[in-house]
């Protein structure tokens, strides 16, 4: 079962990595580039080390790209534009696939849901909802140059927001109590009724509105683009690399 739990995590994610990763060559990177010419100007900016994280803001969870983060000015590594930038951006692209791939197996399989791509599917659907809709609304992703408040604040709303908007659809999705429904609304509320961090002091963003509002819904688009590519993935190919599915 192992072997074949990490067979299609790796497959799903490696396949469904190199796909997303070429969309981004085309949609994500010219913008992370063209915000690049504003960074360095206002203070309490959130300075992202290098283009293979700032990339990891477009697919993964923004809490994974805010581990990375880095406070200061010092310069850090960062490889070449063009094909050495896509070859770093891809790799990081593919290990979070990869990852997406054994959440989903690993949580269908703990409750006893058949894995098929109808159901693979809405689950991604529901992570991506949890881990990158829901948090979206408080903390968008961000562009280099982009005045940001404290990481760990940013850290634990987004951990928080993730966690219970993900107990919320569980409440909603799995069970017919008329209670637990009303409990999940308010859930769901909660954290967005909390508020996520932000500056006190009215900082003026060097990156211009309507690149960050680009940034914000392709990343977005891409990141559901590859929960459900991954998901779906996960459902073609768990049949086919192991016993059939018991339903």
């Amino acid at each position: 079962m192992i072997t074949r739990v990490l067979a299609v995590g790796l497959v799903a994610g490696l396949i469904s990595g190199i796909c997303i990763a070429v969309v981004q060559v085309f949609t994500t990177t010219p913008l992370i580039l063209q915000a690049e010419a504003f960074e360095g100007a206002p203070a309490h900016q959130a300075h992202v080390g290098s283009p293979i994280v700032r990339a990891l803001a477009t697919t993964a969870p923004p809490a994974v790209v805010l581990i990375h983060a880095e406070h200061g000015d010092h310069a850090a590594w960062a490889p070449e534009d063009g094909f050495e930038r896509a070859l770093y951006t891809g790799v990081a692209t593919i290990g979070t696939a990869v990852g997406f791939a054994l959440l989903l197996v690993a949580g269908m399989l703990a409750v006893g849901d058949p894995i098929s791509e109808r159901r693979a599917v809405g689950w991604a659907s529901a992570a991506f909802v949890a881990t990158g809709l829901a948090p979206a609304m408080g903390l968008p992703p961000e562009l280099p140059g982009m005045a940001a408040a404290d990481l760990v604040s940013r850290q634990q709303w987004w951990v928080m927001t993730a966690v219970v908007t993900a107990v919320a659809l569980w409440m909603l999705l799995r069970s017919d109590a008329f209670w637990l429904h009303l409990l999940a609304v308010g859930l769901l509320l909660a954290p967005h009724v909390i508020g996520a961090p932000h500056l006190s002091e009215a900082l003026q963003s060097g990156v211009p509105a309507e690149l960050a509002a680009r940034f914000t819904a392709t990343s977005l688009a891409v990141q559901a683009s590859l929960w459900v590519l991954t998901g779906y993935l996960v459902g073609v190919l768990w049949p086919r690399l192991g016993e059939p599915n018991v339903a």
